[in-house]
């Protein structure tokens, strides 16, 4: 199956100099440019500093670069990373990083950012693994007709009006270890000393997620239903890699509001396909997932698109929260 992502196309240099946050420091470090020692690449601790861009690139930064380095993050826990924003002087803290990991064509404000502070140790995290296209509406098989669909030639194929490369790459446990294996390289690159440590860390990373692979493989080959609704469609990729069915209630833009024509079609797949559980975010309102839940008489969920870790999390790691997830979907597939 595939389904298909539409990118936010939101900010550009107005979005570095109009932003409402500011850096906050995870991982050890404060800020990404205190305590420099005079040019050697490293802080006052011996510490490469690594600036990311949301939790899944800190996750990998802290994972692999260990007490060898100090990760600043640029989104805050509970803030929405589509919506971020950048002050001028972050921009700056940019080019003075030792290395910025970063996710393209998911923040518009970060990647801006980054062309604009100069820096050369940068790695985007959707050049380490083969990034897909996909849509809100899965390909299960289910004819709808243009009117009830909401648009024009409505097509559960590959191309799609609303179409753009999807960067939730990080919720499929086999692409992130592919990233993981390149900001191993990049880590070991930019702090040639410490290449033992990363390759050893990486490595046990790696391990994890094989092992959540394997988890999710196993707890999802035989279920009731494949087809699940989501308020967020943030779950190509994992729906792709399980066999499962993605409906989006409000399209990859967790923002976007869904049309009426597709609540009534939602409403029908839910009944043809034995849905049994609308799911809902932690970042964004539940107030769509709870009106088409009551609507239908379905049950309501979370299913974490792990863009951020808060106290409202169903863990405090990557992997306590997919664990969570993998039941979460189980409960409501129908696992046997």
């Amino acid at each position: 199956m595939n389904v298909r992502r539409l990118i936010p196309v939101t900010a550009t240099a107005a979005a570095v100099s109009l932003g409402l946050l500011t850096l906050s420091a995870c991982g050890g470090s404060s800020s990404a440019t205190e305590g420099k020692n005079g040019g050697d690449g490293k802080d006052a601790a011996g510490k490469l500093d690594v600036i990311a861009s949301f939790y899944p690139m800190q996750y990998l930064a802290e994972q692999i670069g260990g007490d060898k380095v100090a990760v600043t993050t640029l989104t805050k826990p509970g803030v929405e990373p589509h919506d971020l924003e950048l002050k001028p002087k972050q921009t700056a803290q940019l080019g003075e990083a030792d290395l910025i990991l970063y996710l393209g064509g998911l923040q518009p404000a970060v990647d801006e950012a980054v062309k604009q502070s100069g820096a050369k140790a940068t790695v985007d995290a959707a050049t380490l693994t083969k990034m897909e296209t996909h849509s809100a509406e899965a390909g299960h098989g289910h004819e709808h007709g243009a009117e009830e669909a909401g648009h024009e030639g409505h097509d559960h194929g590959h191309e799609h009006a609303e179409g753009g490369t999807d960067p939730h790459v990080w919720l499929d446990p086999v692409k992130y270890a592919e990233i993981a294996k390149g900001v191993e390289k990049a880590l070991a690159k930019a702090d040639p000393v410490n290449a033992a440590t990363y390759k050893k860390n990486s490595e046990t990373l790696v391990t994890k997620l094989d092992g959540l692979n394997v988890a999710f493989q196993n707890g999802l080959k035989n279920t009731a239903t494949k087809t699940f609704i989501t308020t967020h469609a943030a779950f190509g990729y994992l729906a792709e890699r399980y066999g499962l069915e993605q409906e989006g209630i409000s399209g990859v833009a967790p923002e976007s509001e869904p049309s009426p024509a597709r609540i009534k079609q939602l409403q029908k797949i839910a009944k043809e396909d034995k849905v049994t559980t609308v799911f809902f975010e932690t970042l964004v309102s539940d107030k769509t997932a709870n009106t088409l839940a009551k609507d239908t008489g379905l049950k309501t969920d979370v299913l974490d698109p792990l863009e951020g870790i808060t106290d409202k999390s169903k863990g405090s790691t990557y992997i306590e929260v997919m664990q969570s997830n993998l039941e979460a979907l189980k409960k409501a597939l129908g696992a046997k």
